[in-house]
């Protein structure tokens, strides 16, 4: 199953894909609605909700503005530092324990929306990753059945102000910025893909060129691992997100760098789930044509 939020004429709604994959939606308040997203997600009724949905009109997601699949997750937890090869032209050593830093749900956007470089930096970074969305909440949770708490899977570009994120130990100021999170487009069930995302391409593109490419498979903390591991400490709840990181190619790492500029063009595809494209705006641009 496969899942979209979208906006029109200012009302959000929900859609599924049909088998033959047009997207089927309503509206919230409309009769058939099955309730948020979210709320699927915590009540383990996307089934329901998906049989709701298709009976319901064609939405054109090229016409509709897409919206985060989640809009608050609970908790945003991302991975740094999770491939092998990034973990080298970092500077850093292959982490022997997930390096992990949190993301407020203020910094996301939806496929489509504009990215933007903040009026204080120009060094707005790209970072294509898989996203994994808790589906069943829980401590302590065994390595083996882990996966069975993982709901779906979606796309992310961790967009990051990289002199702020140095500007502290601590990353979280370069990584929460305003409109740099992009989520999307869709949350795609797990059913539908290989167990845990194993062996499928990721790829960054800006302006058609790719800079980042690797295998769900080079992850040095895969998702079930990432689940079991950090169960140890926090409490997993339906909604939760697990954006589990980034392959080499970033453009800090560049001689010289490759910084996101405004009119850029940033996708990332990865195999069996989709592409999250956003453009690239200056924060001044969009304040003015707001």
């Amino acid at each position: 199953m496969r899942f979209a939020r979208f906006r029109r004429d200012g009302r959000e709604g929900v859609a599924a894909a049909a088998p033959g994959g047009a997207f089927h939606g309503r509206l919230a308040g409309e009769p058939g609605h099955p309730g948020e997203l979210a709320e699927l997600i915590a009540r383990g009724a996307l089934a329901d909700g998906a049989r709701a949905l298709l009976s319901a009109p064609v939405v054109d997601l090229d016409s509709v503005a897409l919206l985060p699949p989640l809009p608050a997750p609970g908790k945003i937890l991302c991975v740094g530092l999770n491939y092998a090869d990034h973990s080298a032209e970092s500077g850093f050593a292959v982490p022997d324990y997930p390096t992990v830093f949190a993301r407020f749900a203020s910094s996301l956007i939806g496929h489509g929306a504009p990215m933007l470089r903040p009026r204080v930096s120009e060094q707005l970074d790209y970072e294509g990753e898989l996203v994994a969305v808790i589906g069943k909440g829980g401590r302590h949770i065994p390595r083996e059945r882990a996966l069975e708490h993982v709901v779906g899977y979606s796309i992310f570009n961790d967009g990051s102000v990289r002199d702020y994120q140095r500007k502290a130990p601590q990353w979280t100021v370069g990584k929460n910025f305003d409109a740099t999170g992009a989520f999307g487009p869709a949350l795609v069930t797990a059913d539908e893909l290989p167990p845990g995302c194993r062996g499928l391409r990721l790829k960054t593109r800006l302006n058609g060129q790719v800079v980042q490419q690797a295998s769900t498979d080079d992850l040095i903390f895969d998702v079930a691992t990432l689940v079991s591991l950090l169960s140890e400490a926090i409490t997993w709840a339906p909604g939760d997100v697990i954006v589990t990181g980034t392959p080499a190619g970033v453009g800090a790492a560049r001689t010289p760098p490759l910084w996101m500029r405004a009119g850029d063009l940033c996708e990332v595809e990865i195999e069996g789930i989709g592409v999250l494209r956003n453009p690239i705006l200056d924060e001044a641009e969009q304040r003015q044509a707001a």
